[in-house]
């Protein structure tokens, strides 16, 4: 049974202003829109409230339309966090809001909530919302297990032996070679080449299961494939033991035991010295100048046997290089191996770091010099490589002198070219072997 205007309003208001009320809102009802304005005249002057003047006004509206079409109100689109990221775009919502007319003689009015039904209404609103959120974040957060498919084993392979890297150990072991003197053989050189890129291999992913922990810590490496979990630690030691294996086979039995035996050691050198110290002391860095001078070394005596001055050479070209591209590049991510945990001389001893590059690219210039009294090279190549170890030792200075990211990216950037571009003036400038036997100096 529907409640009478007079029962609802008498819970509303109570006394004098109570009755004077009432009795505005049953003329309100029964009057034509004239009276109304005439009541509403008559109500300011009385002590009507805000809330009463909105009722009266919907009365009016109401008595003149009876038939209201539907409204539709569009739902604007949630903002969504900017760390949580959705896969699909959810769509634009409608809310459609029935308003059908009611007639004078039913009319109940609403019963105005109290503060604290308000209250209870939004916290309600807030919780489900939350709840909602929660479920979403949680669904989105949840770990799922990475599925390791065959199309992508090659590239996730390729990642974790540092592939690029492999490949300049390669090619530096290549002009070992080339610049070795004798006859060039060529089945020897493809098995000194696919032995030392195994090799490589097999050391480059011994490191990164090592350094797992700390690789997670920094932007430079937090995307390799064992930070990511898209393989397994037992599939990575695999690997590196299916590299190492043959690959110190080919060298030592398909070229001969010396090259093998430098292999292994530098496997050895590389994970079981470079990687662990890289936390201990600065000193990683000469022990990882040696690594990467090896290589070169290797290619001589796959070529010739022996460990001659001119394997020394290239061994000490390799070291000296080494020095102002590693520390440039280290010089950009200070930030990234402190927060690593490596213990590196940008980050410990920043001084010493721009002195030991300024002093490692003035050692090429006399080490280029070096090659044509070696016998290695004619006395052309100091001369045609003067310029662009003149060009490294300038931005090296630049770098001692700035201590700046500028400076270091541009001494990094120029020891990329610098040394494939001065290992190919090298074996233009070989010397051969007629004129190292005769002793003569060639220009």
């Amino acid at each position: 049974m529907a409640t009478s205007p007079h029962t609802l309003s008498s819970r509303l208001l109570t006394g004098g202003v109570g009755g004077c009320v009432w009795y505005l809102e049953r003329r309100a009802v029964q009057a034509s829109p004239h009276k109304f304005m005439h009541l509403f005249r008559n109500a300011s002057k009385q002590w009507v409230t805000f809330q009463h003047f909105t009722f009266l006004k919907r009365m009016y509206v109401t008595q003149l339309n009876r038939s209201l079409r539907q409204q539709i109100k569009p739902k604007s689109e949630p903002v969504a966090s900017p760390f949580l990221e959705k896969s699909s775009s959810s769509k634009a919502k409608a809310e459609v809001y029935e308003m059908k007319p009611f007639a004078p003689s039913t009319l109940s009015l609403p019963r105005k909530p109290n503060e604290t039904e308000l209250i209870e209404l939004e916290s309600a609103s807030i919780i489900e919302g939350s709840v909602d959120v929660g479920k979403e974040t949680k669904d989105e957060k949840q770990w799922k297990e990475m599925k390791l498919h065959v199309d992508d084993l090659p590239g996730i392979l390729a990642r974790l032996s540092k592939i690029k890297l492999t490949a300049l150990v390669v090619s530096t072991t290549s002009a070992g070679f080339a610049l070795a003197p004798g006859p060039f053989d060529l089945s020897c050189f493809l098995l000194t080449s696919v032995g030392t890129g195994l090799a490589s291999c097999a050391a480059n992913s011994i490191n990164q299961f090592f350094e797992v922990p700390f690789d997670s810590n920094m932007n430079r490496t937090k995307n390799r494939p064992l930070v990511r979990g898209q393989i397994s630690p037992l599939l990575a030691v695999t690997f590196a033991a299916c590299c190492a294996v043959p690959g110190v086979a080919l060298l030592t039995w398909g070229v001969n035991p010396l090259t093998g035996a430098l292999g292994l050691f530098n496997i050895f050198l590389y994970t079981c010295c470079y990687t662990p110290l890289k936390r201990v002391s600065i000193a990683n860095t000469w022990v990882g100048a040696v690594v990467g001078a090896i290589p070169p070394v290797m290619g001589w005596t796959a070529a010739t046997g022996s460990l001659d001055a001119g394997a020394f050479l290239l061994g000490g070209i390799l070291y000296s290089w080494q020095f102002p591209h590693f520390n440039a590049l280290s010089w950009g991510l200070r930030e990234d191996y402190s927060r690593g945990g490596y213990c590196m001389m940008s980050v410990t001893h920043p001084a010493l770091c721009r002195r030991v590059a300024l002093r490692h690219c003035l050692a090429l210039l006399a080490l280029s010099a070096a090659a044509p009294a070696l016998g290695v090279t004619t006395w052309t190549f100091p001369v045609i490589a003067l310029p662009i170890n003149l060009y490294i030792s300038y931005l090296g200075f630049r770098f001692y002198g700035d201590a700046d990211r500028k400076s270091s990216r541009k001494l990094f950037f120029c020891s990329l070219w610098h040394l494939p571009l001065l290992l190919l003036l090298m074996l233009t400038c070989k010397q051969r072997g007629a004129d190292r036997d005769s002793g003569e100096p060639q220009s």
